[in-house]
């Protein structure tokens, strides 16, 4: 195995907002033969709203990134510490995050390629087809420490996984690109998922989704599209959600409130602890169209 098979960078985002575009912080570790050489954080003025149970998350403020740069400003940055190379993120929330900021101005986007740990986990840990394979998930039964909903932190937390994996497999980045793109197969894989729902070589397999509000596309479209991308599609939000898709609200219907009972719901649950992402249809639209 060459040392490059074992080089890569783990990146990860916040957002302002449920709009996967409003990058508010951006966390890299640059991982070389196995070993952690750099890092670098910055936030980000995303020139956007910012949503108060989010700032309740992660912290960041607008008046924290009022002077901070913007995507434009930081775009030369990006491309020197990340062009050409593998980019590995927890799940494929940040790759979509990059590529709306970068259609948003109008940027280039990155010329990486790019990895999701969470597929890899899930091929290499059948345990997590049933527990979940969230980042504090994982990370936590691997003994790994971190202050989750920190950029950089949690970036540090995909790179350790991420090496966990390639101590444990004996395999490089290159071997794991192609198997984490490969359909599951294999008896062991068969038996810890044939009682789940979504089709088992999605790549969002694993996840469970819940829609709110009004879609462009009809209801049982939507919910064919996100099952064939491998989610579990359930019509409330429990313990067990891990993606809420926001469509259009109709205020008639909200009896005051600014939000459905099932968002204010899914906020709750994340506030008590819980990983769940709240992403709008069109964010939607680009994860599963992979």
């Amino acid at each position: 195995m060459t040392p490059k098979d074992k080089t890569f960078n783990a990146i990860d985002v916040e957002t302002a907002n449920t709009d996967r575009a409003s990058i508010c912080q951006i966390g890299i570790v640059h991982v070389v033969d196995c070993e952690i050489q750099d890092t670098w954080k910055t936030y980000i003025n995303p020139e956007d709203w910012f949503d108060p149970w989010i700032v309740d998350i992660h912290g960041i403020t607008e008046d924290m990134v009022a002077t901070s740069p913007t995507m434009p400003e930081v775009r030369d940055e990006l491309r020197r510490r990340l062009r050409g190379t593998t980019v590995v993120s927890h799940t494929s929330f940040d790759r979509v995050a990059f590529e709306r900021a970068m259609l948003r101005y109008g940027l280039e986007q990155l010329k990486v390629t790019w990895m999701d740990s969470a597929r890899v986990a899930r091929r290499w840990w059948a345990q997590y087809a049933k527990r979940g394979y969230g980042l504090k998930n994982i990370a936590s039964d691997l003994g790994i420490e971190f202050n989750h909903h920190d950029a950089l932190e949690d970036a540090r937390a995909t790179a350790m996984i991420m090496l966990r994996v390639l101590e444990e497999s004996e395999l490089g980045i290159q071997e794991w690109l192609e198997k984490s793109a490969s359909p599951i197969s294999g008896p062991r894989q068969t038996i810890a998922y044939k009682n789940l729902s979504g089709n088992v070589d999605g790549d969002l397999y694993g996840e469970t989704l819940v829609f709110t509000g009004a879609l462009a596309m009809a209801r049982h479209e939507a919910a064919q599209k996100a099952n064939d991308a491998g989610c579990n599609v359930v019509g409330t939000v429990s313990t067990k959600v891990s993606i809420l898709v926001v469509g259009t609200q109709n205020k008639h219907k909200l009896k005051g409130m600014t939000k459905s009972n099932k968002h204010r719901k899914a906020e709750e649950l994340i506030a008590s602890g819980h990983e769940v992402q709240i992403i709008s249809e069109r964010d939607f639209l680009e994860l599963i169209e992979i």
